[in-house]
């Protein structure tokens, strides 16, 4: 049986919300720290703090066109067209869809184009999508404006900041990938909390225009400063492929069309796609959750520091483990925190419950920042990794796009949201063991 709501325990966290908040953040950063010092990363970041920045602004950048950032402003557009849950979710669906079907083809530019190119034109091209969701005059142009955010966001620009990492770091990739992939923590914890505030102060049309114009003022300029002196490193990673085709003893890169007729990709994908299927349902849909569970939006957009810290800390551990033990060895059993947050959903009513429902929420999505990203390089090289990580990421954005819909779908035809949350938590044991069939045997 579900624990009942408890409105006066709702009424005493808000009093103390703030002080409990200060000790809590003070707590986290004292274990971030604590990690850090211990894994050796304070080190490798001084060494290579240029191009750690530069994958850290492009993964945060991305957060325009994240599901986080684009869910808080649902209810705002909803009313703004008068559309459901159901009709919201169809579009977002739709221009989710077509982002993933273009990014097969987008993404594997980041192969033959140079770094600062194809940077360039992404970071040109994020500014434009949210300049347009800016002035997006029609429910039919929400279609391309989330389109537009979503190519540019989620799948170019975390894509550029994660794919380098990858790429040119193999010793310490893990290490690389898990700092870089801070970019998305600090996103999702600070970026909703403060969208929120100024859709209530200036609505959501001034909110996304001035992300836009911060991007177009900030974003350009440092990442082209932050690739400054990029040449030499990439002249190492032409040797280092060089030495591959001579037999230098390092894996082979497969091709994409090999990736696609392995057996063990499909046996991944359950598991691989379940955090962009399950999370961005949740995320996009967290406002609605929220007054379900009689939470309050500023609460659980207010708390998404929580996550931030869970996903900072699973990142973080996670890198160092995959340079010492394979990515392969880390993967198995990354959903099972989310399937236990998802059971508090289920089970738990008092406001208290978010915090770590967000913060497992938030292990799994560190863990998959970081292990997901080294385990195509580890697998299958990295000459064509531009090229199979966006057949990854078209997968995951497609996820994304069904998310939202089931959920809102699910919703609509009256399933309670805790009945919801179930369902994916039986869906995360059934992926978890599917994976693991997938990692049997591997080395």
């Amino acid at each position: 049986m579900r624990a009942s709501r408890d409105c006066p325990g709702m009424r005493r966290i808000a009093a103390g919300s703030f002080a409990a908040a200060r000790l809590e953040r003070a707590v986290g950063f004292t274990s971030i720290a604590s990690t850090m010092l211990a894994s050796g990363y304070l080190g490798f970041a001084r060494a290579n703090a240029r191009f750690l920045a530069f994958g850290f602004t492009m993964t945060f950048a991305s957060s325009v066109g994240q599901t986080f950032f684009i869910g808080v402003f649902g209810p705002a557009v909803r009313a703004d067209f008068g559309l459901s849950h159901t009709g919201w979710s169809a579009i977002y669906m739709a221009g989710t869809l077509l982002s993933a079907a273009l990014l097969p083809w987008t993404g594997p530019l980041i192969d033959r184009l140079a770094l600062r190119t194809y940077t360039a034109l992404v970071c040109v091209a994020l500014v434009a999508a949210a300049a347009f969701m800016a002035a997006v005059p029609t429910a039919g142009l929400l279609v391309l404006a989330i389109f537009l955010l979503r190519q540019t966001g989620q799948g170019l620009a975390s894509h550029v900041g994660t794919t380098s990492m990858a790429r040119y770091f193999d010793a310490d990739r893990g290490k690389a990938v898990a700092l870089a992939s801070l970019g998305f923590a600090v996103g999702e914890a600070v970026l909703p909390f403060l969208a929120v505030l100024a859709i209530a102060a200036l609505g959501w049309r001034a909110t996304y225009g001035g992300a836009a114009a911060v991007l177009a003022l900030c974003l350009l300029p440092a990442a082209l400063w932050l690739l400054r002196r990029h040449e030499g490193r990439h002249r190492e990673h032409l040797a280092r492929l060089a030495r591959q085709d001579h037999g230098g003893g390092e894996r082979p890169s497969w091709s994409r069309g090999q990736v696609l007729r392995h057996g063990r990709f499909y046996l991944l994908l359950p598991a691989v796609l379940a955090p962009a299927f399950i999370a961005t349902a949740l995320f996009f849909h967290h406002l609605v959750l929220a007054e379900a569970k009689g939470w309050g939006a500023a609460w659980i957009t207010g708390s998404y520091w929580i996550y931030a810290l869970g996903t900072v800390l699973a990142s973080l551990s996670a890198g160092p483990l995959i340079d010492r033990i394979t990515a392969a060895r880390v993967l198995p059993g990354f959903l099972l925190p989310l399937a236990l947050g998802l059971l508090l959903v289920w089970a738990f009513d008092d406001a208290l419950w978010a915090l770590p429902y967000l913060f497992l929420l938030g292990l799994t999505s560190g863990i998959t920042y970081t292990a997901a990203t080294a385990f195509w390089a580890e697998v299958y090289g990295v000459r064509h990794l531009g090229a199979i990580r966006s057949l990854v990421v078209s997968l995951s954005v497609f996820a994304s796009a069904l998310g939202p819909l089931a959920m809102g779908a699910l919703m609509d035809a009256g399933v309670s949201v805790e009945a919801v949350c179930a369902l994916f938590a039986l869906y995360c044991v059934f992926a978890t063991g599917a994976m693991i069939l997938a990692l049997a045997g591997f080395k």
